[in-house]
């Protein structure tokens, strides 16, 4: 059980990972707790966004849609490996997903197949939406790559997590497919060895 970094140990923790990090508006104040609780939080999420551009990827992020308001996430990870931050709090990016996750999540045990969606997201988990179409067909640049791997690990490193902390939005919500284009299990690979 953790509770969620402050702002400035949130900005800290991305910038000494050696991260770009661009502060977008008020995003440190830029949430959604009035609809509920932010924290304890117990890992890290992984989203591809289904856009491409990466000024209107941070516009969509920071501010929602109809539907769904923003902040969509923490932090938007753009192609060339910059980190926009769009929030600090409750952020929509989770959504229900399965309580076993959550469980594995917090031991830090292989997860289970994702078969229901009972549980708030949105209250336990950092989110980091990373510019991409989803269709599998459109690159991963490795300095997107290197970022979201950056940024995942600068969080668990913060908070004494290990890589089995970081999850994608596919493995949490049933019928998600991101992100999409290299597996979550490659990804935490990349993170085990850069937290060692």
């Amino acid at each position: 059980m953790a509770s969620p970094l402050s702002a400035s140990a949130f900005l800290d923790a991305l910038r000494d990972e050696g991260l770009t990090v661009v502060e977008v508006g008020d995003w440190r104040h830029h949430n959604r707790n009035h609809k509920g609780p932010w924290g304890p939080v117990h890992g890290v999420m992984i989203h591809h966004t289904a856009t491409e551009g990466a000024a209107r990827t941070v516009e969509l992020c920071r501010k929602g849609y109809t539907g769904l308001p923003g902040p969509l996430c923490h932090g938007v990870i753009t192609k060339d490996g910059t980190v926009h931050l769009v929030g600090h709090g409750r952020a929509n990016h989770a959504g229900l997903g399965d309580d076993d996750v959550l469980r594995a999540v917090i031991a830090e045990k292989a997860l289970p197949h994702d078969n229901e969606a009972n549980t708030d997201g949105n209250r336990h988990f950092y989110g980091f939406e990373c510019e991409n179409l989803g269709d599998g067909q459109d690159p991963w640049p490795p300095a997107q790559l290197a970022a979201m791997e950056k940024a995942a690990a600068a969080l668990c490193r913060r908070h004494g997590w290990t890589e089995r902390s970081v999850i994608g939005h596919l493995e949490w919500q049933p019928g998600k497919v991101d992100p999409r284009g290299f597996t979550m299990a490659w990804l935490r690979e990349r993170i085990r060895d850069r937290l060692k």
